[in-house]
């Protein structure tokens, strides 16, 4: 049974974690600015401003940040820092009953869609995919719509998704139902063959990236359909897919890549949904029940908390 967290009340506290590499202090800064001025208190996990090479603290002290920070019962929802590298190397020794146990708000993108992906399919639970504090709202210049966005974890809400948030194109045309499952490309075609590989079938998918070029993004799309991933999808949703060009000459364009490998797979999608490493990034609950019409160019996801 699908475990959607409890919504946020003002004055609850907040347990602030780097899953991956360590975030950048400044931005981090003023993201906790933004946790309070939403009237939120805020625990630092121990390992948030630790450095052992390219990730936050060694596997065993990010590990115990996450599971510190679901057994704290003081700690209403979790909000990774940033992302990067190195999610993927806990997510086996995550205890997963101990997610089920205590399901709370969970938070981030990028590289922390392996952990969207073994929260949903080992514990069950509704996590949200939306901008995190030091790679995305601790920036300066952060836009409004993407600090809204996190406006839906104190009040259970409906996101419709249309072309006034931005321009939206239909690929291949029909409507589609299903629980939204999906995140990073990168990090979706690294889980195959391995125990933690995304489900997909009677799911909305959606994929985003960034600094990938057109080859890279083929690789893994031709990985994710010979997997047979995208053909018994729901639907598919093109999300932001930052700095994906060609770095010579002779290459196929991102969208030629894209368009080839969901022809294939034959199910409805559709391009163009600010979700990824974009700005505005609008964060939507993984885990949720979607529905998608390619005519109207309209999502409709339900509320991701209760």
């Amino acid at each position: 049974m699908t475990i959607k967290p409890n919504r946020l009340q003002k004055g609850d506290t907040i347990g602030i974690i780097a899953p991956a590499s360590p975030p950048n202090k400044e931005n981090l800064k003023r993201g906790l600015k933004f946790i309070e001025d939403l009237g939120l208190n805020y625990k630092l996990g121990k390992s948030l401003y630790a450095e052992y090479g390219y990730l936050s603290g060694k596997d065993q002290d990010r590990l115990t940040d996450i599971h510190d920070m679901f057994k704290d019962d003081e700690v209403k929802g979790i909000i990774c820092a940033g992302g990067g590298y190195g999610t993927a190397r806990i997510a086996g020794s995550i205890d997963y009953e101990t997610i089920r146990k205590h399901p709370k708000i969970f938070w981030g993108y990028s590289d922390i869609t392996f952990l969207h992906t073994t929260f949903r399919q080992h514990a069950n639970l509704v996590t949200f995919h939306g901008p995190m504090l030091a790679s995305d709202i601790g920036k300066e210049g952060a836009d409004q719509i993407s600090k809204n966005t996190f406006q839906q974890l104190f009040e259970p809400t409906i996101i419709a998704y249309d072309t006034s948030l931005s321009e939206i194109e239909e690929i291949i045309p029909g409507q589609a139902e299903g629980v939204l499952a999906g995140g990073n490309l990168s990090l979706l075609s690294s889980s195959m063959g391995t125990p933690y590989e995304i489900e997909t079938k009677g799911k909305i998918l959606l994929i985003e990236d960034i600094n990938e070029e057109p080859r890279a993004v083929d690789r893994m799309l031709n990985q994710l359909y010979m997997a047979g991933k995208l053909q018994v999808a729901s639907g598919i949703l093109v999300g932001d897919f930052n700095n994906c060009v060609p770095e010579r000459e002779l290459s196929l364009s991102l969208d030629e890549v894209i368009e080839h490998y969901i022809q294939l797979a034959g199910r409805p999608a559709m391009k163009g949904f600010k979700m990824g490493h974009c700005s505005p990034h609008i964060a939507v609950p993984l885990g949720a029940t979607a529905k998608m019409d390619t005519q109207i160019k309209s999502l409709i996801i339900e509320p991701g908390v209760q």
